[in-house]
């Protein structure tokens, strides 16, 4: 089946990740921070789910490229699995 949620769920992560580092990046030294001890976690969660989200996306892209329809897996061929 060609549905894989690996790609719309890296990209979601990806675009969000992207945008809260961005806006970590800017803000750094804000007094936004003074709640949090100083620790700009808009920055840090953003790398995480940025890194997350590209993680999940090249492991989904991985899985297309390894579907080969000219070489299908022995088990993906016309006659099935050969029976011993």
């Amino acid at each position: 089946m060609g549905l894989d949620i690996r790609l719309p769920l890296g990209l979601i992560f990806l675009v969000i990740g992207g945008i809260m580092t961005v806006y970590g990046f800017v803000t750094r030294g804000s007094a936004i921070y003074e709640r949090s001890l100083d620790v700009n976690l808009n920055l840090i969660w953003g790398l995480l789910m940025f890194l997350f989200g590209l993680t999940m996306y090249l492991v989904g892209r991985r899985q297309k490229w390894q579907d080969d329809p000219v070489n299908p897996r022995p088990w993906e061929r016309e006659g099935g699995a050969p029976r011993h």
